[in-house]
């Protein structure tokens, strides 16, 4: 289930299991599944390092496009849909 939170101005926290959470647990996932840096992942895909770092970080605001989602998966060579994918994320 997703859980979207009323303010979206709040940042993530660990009550708020959103889709923008979803999606940044599995981009780790995939990279490291992949032995790539986040430096590696960020030269890849045409984004700064500090961008992928705030991706990822868990006490980030997240508002990343689907763009940079679809820019992401073809870095990690993986269908976007994976990056949706509640099961398996820690």
């Amino acid at each position: 289930m997703i859980i979207l939170p009323h303010n979206h101005n709040d940042t993530c926290s660990t009550e708020v299991y959103d889709i923008y959470i979803i999606i940044s647990k599995n981009i780790k996932k995939y990279r490291k599944l992949n032995k790539m840096t986040q430096r590696e992942l960020a030269k890849k895909s045409g984004y700064s390092y500090a961008y992928i770092r705030r991706i990822e970080g868990p006490h980030c605001v997240k508002n990343f496009s689907i763009q940079t989602v679809y820019n992401i998966s073809q870095a990690l060579n993986i269908p976007i849909n994976h990056l949706f994918d509640e099961t398996g994320i820690k």
